[in-house]
């Protein structure tokens, strides 16, 4: 099944967005042309990373200061220590589109 989640543009590169899949709470991040989404909600405190920064690769919680690997859901800083799920997306005419 495929979700519609944007269009290329409205995600420029080294951007990030939160979307909303079946009452999850999805960060989607376009690096350098490649989009990756994690969890959204920081699996320690639960606040949006999306509103959190973002460097490379790393998403920071703007709560305290977990860092996230965009491409792998890893944790790279405390106090975090559980990753955040991943999410497969493909690019088909413009369209950013989440796979289940």
């Amino acid at each position: 099944m495929e979700y519609k989640v944007a269009s290329a543009k409205e995600i420029p590169p080294g951007k990030m967005i939160n979307i909303s899949h079946q009452g999850k709470s999805i960060l989607v991040a376009n690096l350098a042309g490649k989009y990756y989404a994690i969890g959204n909600s920081c699996t320690h405190l639960g606040c949006f990373l999306s509103a959190g920064v973002l460097t490379g690769e790393k998403v920071a919680c703007p709560c305290k200061g977990s860092v996230f690997d965009i491409t792998n859901g890893e944790v790279l800083k405390g106090p975090a220590e559980i990753p955040e799920p991943t999410y497969k997306l493909a690019v088909k005419r413009d369209r950013i589109i989440l796979i289940e």
